[in-house]
């Protein structure tokens, strides 16, 4: 029930009632067995898996959210939006764009000890990233159930600049996303569970533990720098994270 409701708004673009009275309260299990039955329906239909989310690191989009512990989603190829490339806001039902650090990894994570040593020394590179997170519960409101159920309220993202990994100190780099001229969101990696290092160990341990670890190629996600701010028609979105990179996402329509 929980998955043909979170389908149906994605097919018809009308966001649904909270599906948590559909599953065990709670039951965060039961939650991501209902986002792996998506994916894999996705998979079937020709969609790639190309990575992972962190969602929920930062304090703040945890108060935004009412939510109060990590989750995962999964990030597949058809969600990748090319640097550049103006994005169909028609794509989304209820946009919210965040900043955060993208990394690639060059290894497989599936040891016994997964920290942030053994994170950074399986990264091959790391980018700025905009992630545009879009629920599919109406007016987002959202439990861990919820979300989960969701795909982590996944929706699309974009890639800046890469750099290496080599002597950067994630956790002092300083973000500042601008809409227009405006600036809507600062913070910096120290927001994102302490450092994006620490996102991504947790990732990795939570992911090996469920029988799908993190493998060399894949892009992860690591959670939120600053504040998500809502998106509109017409709205242009510039970060720059302080000694990694800028991106952008400018989005279609017009503000009436």
């Amino acid at each position: 029930m929980a998955l043909a409701q979170l389908s149906e708004a994605r097919a018809t673009g009308r966001p649904c009632a909270p599906v948590r009275t559909l599953l065990p309260p709670g039951d965060v299990g039961a939650a991501y067995a209902v986002q792996s039955a998506w994916v894999a329906a996705q998979v079937a239909a020709g969609a790639r898996v190309v990575g992972r989310k962190v969602g929920l690191t930062n304090p703040v989009v945890q108060r935004q959210l009412g939510v109060g512990q990590p989750d995962f989603g999964v990030l597949l190829d058809t969600m990748e939006c090319p640097a550049g490339q103006e994005i169909d806001i028609a794509r989304t039902l209820q946009p919210k764009i965040e900043a955060e650090v993208a990394f690639v990894l060059a290894a497989d994570l599936t040891g016994h000890t997964i920290g942030p040593a053994e994170v950074a020394a399986a990264t091959g590179w790391v980018a700025a990233a905009l992630e545009i997170v879009d629920s599919r519960i109406a007016g987002w409101d959202i439990d861990i159930v919820d979300t989960v159920a969701d795909n982590a309220s996944s929706g699309l993202f974009t890639l800046g600049g890469r750099r290496r990994l080599d002597g950067l100190d994630l956790r002092g780099c300083a973000m500042t996303m601008r809409r227009g001229d405006d600036v809507v969101s600062t913070g910096s990696g120290a927001a994102c569970l302490g450092d994006p290092l620490n996102a991504v160990a947790w990732l990795a341990v939570t992911a090996r533990d469920r029988g799908r670890p993190l493998r060399a190629g894949d892009v992860v996600l690591s959670g939120a720098l600053g504040p998500m701010v809502p998106v509109l028609p017409g709205d242009r979105f510039e970060a720059v994270i302080d000694g990694i990179s800028a991106v952008s996402a400018a989005f279609s329509g017009g503000h009436s």
